[in-house]
């Protein structure tokens, strides 16, 4: 179920795509080409500064007005254009487009508004309106690029080999409780957060709950959704590093908790009674990337793979071996976590 990989260079130097590419297409058993998705990061660098808005429009010339207003209302478009796609054998049903955008903060009423917050309530409004457009991401100098079919194709749709980034995320999808469609490929983002998952979170009414409670809406009826939300309250609004909120997602059980020297114990007695309803249920394997992070880890029992692998000043993680091998067959420190644990890999400033 499901083939997750990325890989995040710390001294960000760029690799193109065509490696990801290959390390996801060696896992095609993993899918069913019915999904398959990249994220990027440092692929804008002209412009850095702006929030690289990608949509999926179902009708460009009547649904595009409507999406620049919204934008026009908060902030000003630097730049935008259709992103180009070619002849990959999957049937077009969405026309992807990007904005480059900058929220203007002085439009907001509370003065404790931050840019984040403009465009992560844009994302919200926008893909809980259901007029057609879907914005997939929305963080500076990244971009998702995903559709239903299987990773080659989507690669070829997109070329992802002409893009050039120093972090990678890729998916392939094996969809089970929602249907494959674009929008529900993977990875899914809000703002500099993208997420992989193979798996399902059997907490995700009680998650999804939780989340919303913030203002977060949930359009989208998919678990890996709420993931990305969660990371983004639980680092960027409350401020947990991503190794406390990995475990506040995914926490050591009770027993363990107890048998903790007592410092750890009390931190983590209070990450779960903080934070039980974000505590992730059922058998997974996740990977989140933000601009400078990379970040690996499963379930508390690790009923999905998980493998991670360095070389010089690269992090992979990956459901297989032999998917980091395709981008480095020299590899030699190669390792499977343990259940819950976190594997962090940040760029050096």
């Amino acid at each position: 179920m499901c083939g997750i990989i990325g890989v995040i260079d710390k001294r960000r130097q760029c690799m193109d795509g065509s490696k990801i590419r290959e390390a996801l297409a060696s896992m095609d058993e993993r899918g069913s080409g019915e999904g398959a998705g990249y994220a990027a990061y440092g692929i804008y660098p002209e412009f850095a500064d702006s929030y690289a808005i990608h949509v999926f429009f179902d009708n460009v010339r009547e649904n595009k007005p409507a999406l620049i207003k919204d934008l026009e209302e908060w902030g000003r478009i630097v730049h935008c254009e259709a992103i180009p796609i070619y002849e990959a054998g999957i049937k077009k049903v969405h026309t992807p487009w990007r904005f480059f955008f900058k929220p203007d903060i002085t439009r907001a009423q509370n003065p404790l508004t931050t840019a984040d917050d403009i465009v992560m309530r844009l994302v919200m409004n926008v893909n809980s309106a259901h007029n057609g457009s879907l914005i997939i991401s929305s963080g500076k100098n990244m971009g998702v690029f995903k559709a239903a079919g299987w990773p080659e194709q989507v690669a070829n749709l997109y070329r992802i080999q002409d893009y050039k980034g120093y972090l990678w995320l890729a998916h392939n999808r094996y969809p089970t409780n929602t249907p494959g469609w674009w929008g529900g490929a993977h990875p899914f983002n809000l703002l500099d957060w993208s997420v992989v998952h193979n798996g399902e979170i059997t907490s995700y009414g009680t998650n999804r709950r939780y989340i919303e409670s913030y203002g977060y809406n949930c359009s989208m009826y998919t678990d890996t959704e709420v993931v990305a939300y969660l990371v983004d309250l639980l680092v960027r609004k409350h401020g947990l590093s991503e190794n406390l909120a990995v475990r506040a997602l995914a926490p050591p059980f009770w027993d363990e908790i107890d048998a903790m020297p007592e410092k750890e114990r009390e931190l983590n007695r209070a990450l779960r009674l903080t934070y039980g309803p974000a505590l992730m249920n059922g058998p997974f394997a996740i990977c989140v990337a933000t601009a400078d992070t990379l970040v690996g880890f499963t379930d508390r029992i690790k009923l999905r793979p998980l493998v991670t692998g360095e070389y010089k000043d690269r992090l992979y993680i990956s459901s297989e071996e032999a998917a980091i091998r395709r981008i480095e067959p020299e590899i030699e420190d190669v390792r499977m976590p343990k259940a819950g644990e976190p594997v962090i890999g940040r760029v050096i400033a």
